[in-house]
């Protein structure tokens, strides 16, 4: 028995084999883990077999092709969950792919959004390199009260 090359940590006999071999995935989760396996292994069926009817417009399967004759597999990483669970219609799920495109160390990161069609998950679309929201630091005065707590001000607390 081998480790699934999805990076989940559990035997391929248990993880994406029986997805790939014609089971149903249970998950938005586990069908990225399954298309990512089947990039690792250049199973175009299953990557066709899994997109949604009105992604295939946008799809060259020639190029994927020549991308994954190209790209050695390094990893992958979830990052991020939303719905896509067992009972869910709809799920996104963000991802980190590491690679190397001859030689060269590449990151694939994507919000990939997934449908329940009749049962069975489909990759719809995705968002690659998705924007995080800013963070907004409030900024603290030398004589306002130290946020910590103490009753003292910034300056004679923790603005030391």
């Amino acid at each position: 028995m081998s480790l699934c090359a999805c990076h989940s940590g559990r035997e391929f006999d248990a993880c994406c084999g029986p997805i790939l071999a014609g089971g149903v995935a249970p998950t938005a989760e586990s069908l990225m883990r399954a298309r990512f396996n089947a990039f690792t292994s250049g199973n175009m069926d299953f990557l066709d077999r899994t997109l949604a009817p009105e992604s295939k417009d946008d799809y060259d399967r020639e190029e994927l092709k020549e991308t994954i004759e190209n790209a050695k597999p390094m990893g992958l990483e979830i990052r991020h969950i939303e719905g896509g669970g067992s009972n869910d219609q709809q799920g996104v799920v963000e991802f980190v792919a590491r690679l190397k495109v001859h030689g060269e160390p590449m990151a694939h990161h994507e919000r990939a959004v997934f449908r329940r069609d009749n049962g069975v998950w489909l990759y719809v679309d995705g968002e690659v390199n998705p924007k995080t929201e800013p963070r907004h630091v409030e900024k603290v005065g030398r004589n306002d009260p130290c946020p910590c707590g103490s009753g003292k001000k910034y300056k004679k607390c923790c603005g030391v």
